[in-house]
């Protein structure tokens, strides 16, 4: 793949500890019961899926999106019918490592009508889809306020 653009995936701070306080309520009565092996499983799982959050790359090649999970082909789509771009906090399972995500709407004849992302440098994937295809429509709000410190992930 030549002249390609990679994009790693947002990882968002709130389902790592959302996972961490799962992981924490599962393992105590396994610790008042002494089970060794439940633990290891339990961590393993954690750390497994730390590991899948961290591996997720969005690859723009040609007049195509990659999504990969380290070097595990996860879905292609052609940009060329991506028809829209919007802020979404959908909580589908999708090929994002956060809730805020990007919800790309596929045109007609495409096997599902969207997809969910996490990109963690949004504008300049946004600016790169536009490059490929102009006819996009990007509706993404953008959000100033006290509150919002250094565009925290949620």
């Amino acid at each position: 793949m030549e002249n390609q653009k990679v994009f790693r995936s947002r990882i968002s701070v709130f389902l790592l500890v959302f996972l961490l306080a799962v992981f924490i309520s599962c393992t105590i009565p396994l610790i008042n019961q002494m089970i060794i092996s439940g633990l290891y499983i339990m961590g393993g799982m954690f750390v497994f899926v730390v590991f899948i959050f961290s591996g997720m790359r969005y690859i723009v090649s040609g007049d195509k999106l990659y999504v990969r999970l380290w070097t595990i082909p996860m879905k292609n789509v052609d940009i060329l019918k991506i028809t829209s771009v919007e802020r979404s906090y959908n909580t589908l399972a999708s090929t994002a490592a956060s809730l805020k995500r990007l919800r790309l709407s596929l045109g007609n004849g495409a096997k599902f009508p969207f997809m969910l992302i996490s990109p963690v440098r949004e504008l300049e994937f946004i600016e790169t889809l536009k490059r490929i295809n102009p006819n996009i429509n990007v509706h993404i709000p953008v959000k100033k306020g006290s509150w919002r410190v250094m565009d925290l992930d949620i």
